[in-house]
């Protein structure tokens, strides 16, 4: 066979097999609950129980953790953050908050630390949370004091208020439990409590061809449920918000069997023997809990347009998502480790500061940085100048210095990147450095 061809191939199937892999991995007890969070918060949770914190007349005090916690009740993503900051700056917001809401706004979305957390570690995800909230305050607390005079008039946006019913609260603090019982690491939910044989038997053909793509039984069964998903996902949420059908109501159920399907353990040799984990009780506990506030506790419409904004971000980020993972494995199969060994192998403020410019030059959409992220892990990155990339993604990139020069203005564009490339920077650094003093 042809040489070229031979590559190409080669390439082809290392991005397949990544790809097979993702999608059949326990990180959809993380990715799928994420999305319903994203949807919940997007469509039940009013935007001005946040904005009303940022005007210019709150206290330091509130509007900066208020600033800081705002990406995380909104669900924003790194492409929404910039009409949402250039809404809240021009209508009055104090430059520091709006620069902190701006800096921590992608990085504390629940879909990339939950899938960050699932993929490379949690104490990335952590890290992740906690030093972007840390710096983002001081990079806008500095940017304030810097441009002292660039305070917009107040619009009266600030002055509204929202109120949010307990139900709603209920609600999304079991999606959230719902959550941290599929990715939480512990000895109670991970272990079978008992097990059960099903009187099914895995062909030796099948198993043998599973193998050959790096596929286990239990995963090629959640792939398959994915795509189900995805058709009843388009004829039962597509015009959800004018009226639900009975594909609404079967996509939310394939949805909570998926969730059971891969909570428990799955062995196939010969037989199928089901291991009943307490994460799987915990997850069908929560699931039941989910299902009895939705039909008590919540009007119908507020239901549609959860649903709704659950499908819109799926439809948004999970093809990118899927691209990325695929891509992520062709460029594993092409860039020598050596490369990112020498780059970014140690935790130097070089190395920190390539993991920045990676970000810069290689900016994915929300999500997609964290398949990156994971092969340059594989590759040999140590994990300072990982979270220093994973920090600078949604930041920095070519697209979003250029959106935000023409919301402030070149002086304080520049300040801004100036600022977040040192913080980032710096964050991997002592990242690194912390990690290295625990082992």
């Amino acid at each position: 066979m042809n040489p070229i061809v031979d590559y190409i191939f080669m390439l082809l199937q290392s991005g397949w097999i990544s790809l097979l892999d993702y999608l059949a991995a326990h990180v959809l007890l993380c990715l799928v609950p994420a999305f319903f969070i994203a949807g919940a918060l997007s469509a039940l949770i009013p935007k001005e129980t946040v904005t009303r914190y940022l005007g210019p007349r709150a206290s330091k005090w509130i509007s900066y953790p208020a600033a800081a916690v705002g990406g995380f009740v909104l669900a924003v993503c790194s492409c929404t953050i910039l009409p949402l900051f250039a809404g809240i700056w021009k209508r009055g917001a104090g430059l520091g908050p709006a620069i902190t809401f701006l800096f921590v706004g992608p990085a504390v979305n629940i879909l990339a630390i939950a899938y960050t957390g699932a993929a490379i570690g949690m104490d990335i995800a952590i890290a992740r949370i906690v030093l972007s909230i840390i710096f983002g305050i001081a990079i806008g607390l500095i940017m304030a004091a810097v441009f002292k005079d660039s305070q917009v008039a107040d619009s009266g946006l600030f002055d509204q208020k929202a109120r949010v019913r307990p139900a709603v609260w209920a609600f999304f603090g079991l999606l959230l439990a719902v959550l941290i019982v599929g990715t939480l690491q512990v000895d109670v939910l991970s272990r079978a409590w008992f097990s059960l044989p099903l009187p099914v038997n895995v062909p030796a053909s099948l198993q043998t061809a599973l193998e050959g793509v790096h596929l286990s039984f239990q995963g090629a069964l959640l792939i398959v449920m994915l795509v189900v998903i995805a058709i009843s996902a388009w004829r039962g949420l597509e015009q959800v918000l004018d009226r639900t059908n009975g594909w609404t109501w079967a996509t939310t159920g394939l949805v909570a069997a998926t969730l059971l399907i891969a909570a428990p353990t799955l062995e196939t040799t010969g037989s199928v023997m089901v291991g009943f984990t307490g994460r799987f009780v915990g997850e069908a506990v929560l699931l039941a809990g989910i299902a009895v506030v939705a039909a008590r506790g919540l009007e119908r419409r507020q239901l549609q347009e959860w649903l709704w904004e659950t499908w819109r971000f799926v439809k948004q980020i999970f093809p990118l998502l899927v691209v990325g993972v695929f891509g992520a494995g062709v460029i594993k199969a092409v860039i020598p480790e050596q490369w990112i060994q020498t780059l970014a192998g140690r935790n130097t403020v070089w190395a920190n500061l390539i993991g920045v410019l990676f970000g810069v030059f290689m900016y994915f959409p929300t999500l997609v940085e964290v398949p990156i992220a994971r092969m340059f892990l594989e590759l040999g990155m140590h994990r300072g100048p990982l979270l220093a990339y994973l920090l600078a993604d949604p930041e920095l990139s070519v697209q979003s210095i250029l959106v935000t020069s023409k919301i402030l203005g070149n002086k304080k564009t520049w300040t801004y990147v100036a600022l977040v490339t040192v913080f980032s920077t710096l964050a991997g650094y002592i990242f690194g450095l912390a990690l290295a003093f625990v082992v």
